[in-house]
């Protein structure tokens, strides 16, 4: 089964307990520490040895998301970490994370966009890229930047499933689709 699939009865959960007590940065705060637990490799090894009780990796898993958030998980929160250990559902955390964040920004008058770019990006290219976006989707906007050299010039904007892509890349490939067309 795909994470995607997995991830979004708990994302949509997470999202309605959230919204009913207007917790969405703390829920965020708890899936993006989560994210990172999860992703150590010693982590990992703890997670899946079978001598160590579900029991125990919970608690475990519930002191160490206190510890790196500097404070106490809610009830709800503590249950969250219960159910996806329970379930197995760890290696889900990205997609829940994410899915979560789409339907904060749906629901928000600001969005997260991730912006793919050849080469580190300037804070004025930066700040050019949010004015233009900030314009379009009438919204605040932040951008996430991540670089790829192998789109040698230009940048891919992305909102969920939309993307703009003005990369030398993508002008590229268009121009031999329409090549080969002809």
């Amino acid at each position: 089964m795909e994470l995607v699939s997995i991830a979004k009865p708990y994302a949509n959960a997470i999202f309605e307990i959230a919204t009913q007590n207007n917790s969405h940065a703390q829920w965020k705060e708890v899936l993006v520490a989560a994210v990172q637990l999860v992703s150590d490799k010693s982590m990992q090894g703890f997670l899946a040895s079978p001598s160590t009780t579900k029991s125990s990796k919970v608690e475990s898993i519930s002191s160490l998301l206190g510890a790196i958030m500097n404070r106490d998980l809610s009830s709800e929160e503590e249950s969250f970490v219960n159910i996806l250990l329970e379930n197995g559902r760890t290696q889900a955390l990205p997609s829940i994370l994410d899915l979560f964040e789409k339907s904060v920004n749906l629901t928000s008058d600001s969005k997260t966009f991730q912006v793919v770019s050849a080469y580190k990006l300037s804070a004025k290219e930066e700040e050019g890229i949010v004015n233009v976006l900030s314009d379009k989707y009438d919204a605040r906007v932040s951008v996430d930047t991540f670089i790829d050299t192998g789109l040698v010039g230009g940048v891919v904007i992305r909102d969920g499933d939309k993307v703009i892509d003005t990369s030398i890349q993508a002008r590229v490939n268009e121009l031999n689709m329409q090549l080969s067309i002809n």
